[in-house]
């Protein structure tokens, strides 16, 4: 895995449970984890809402200043280029869509410098309203890339539907996956399913949900 991960989507994609358990994997194998909140739009299934469960598995996270609370104020003032030097991984969580993407821009030209270490990250759910087809999945992913100013490496395929999630449901996304990821010239790096369902995907990634609507909490 390299240095650096930015993991970017639709919203509801399921990008942010991706990138919890990403860090928490890191973490359990013994590595350094900086973790950073970068949605400025949304203020509702943030990393930021982990703080204690990161603090607990030594994961340190960087957040808004207003994260967690009823201000949703577009809010950005991150150190990035010390956190990309520091040694660990640095995991970016950008917010859905084109809107939440367009800060990242701010901080490309320091990101580029690590781009041999780099990986920006498309999650991907065709369950998802405007993603269901690989060509809106695709027109999305091409609008992050022109307001964040940075291009994605590969896809992630987490398709799902929450709690009625079934072996079937993700096994029935694969085709759509490999569409998209062989029009956009990027490889399918993987499908996240969660970990008590034994779809039969090819490179399966196990996760385990811990971002949840608030009636499920």
């Amino acid at each position: 895995m390299k240095k650096i991960t930015i993991i970017t989507g639709h919203y509801g994609t399921g990008k942010t449970n991706f990138a919890v358990n990403m860090a928490l994997k890191l973490a359990e194998a013994g590595e350094k984890v900086t973790i950073v909140d970068f949605d400025i739009v949304n203020p509702y299934f943030r990393t930021a809402d982990f703080k204690e469960l990161f603090a607990e598995k030594g994961i340190t996270l960087e957040a808004s200043m207003y994260a967690n609370t009823s201000l949703d104020i577009p809010a950005i003032s991150f150190d990035l280029e010390r956190m990309a030097y520091e040694p660990g991984h640095l995991i970016i969580d950008v917010g859905g869509d084109d809107a939440g993407a367009i800060g990242l821009g701010r901080y490309a030209e320091v990101l580029q410098q690590y781009k041999d270490d780099l990986d920006m990250l498309y999650v991907i759910n065709c369950y998802r309203y405007l993603t269901e087809a690989p060509e809106e999945t695709l027109k999305l992913m091409y609008e992050i890339e022109q307001v964040s100013c940075m291009k994605h490496t590969g896809i992630i395929n987490n398709s799902n539907l929450g709690r009625e999630t079934t072996a079937e449901t993700v096994e029935n996304s694969i085709d759509y996956a490999e569409r998209v990821a062989e029009t956009a010239g990027l490889p399918l790096l993987g499908t996240a399913c969660r970990r008590d369902i034994e779809a039969d995907v090819p490179d399966r990634i196990p996760v385990d949900v811990f971002v949840k609507p608030v009636w499920e909490q």
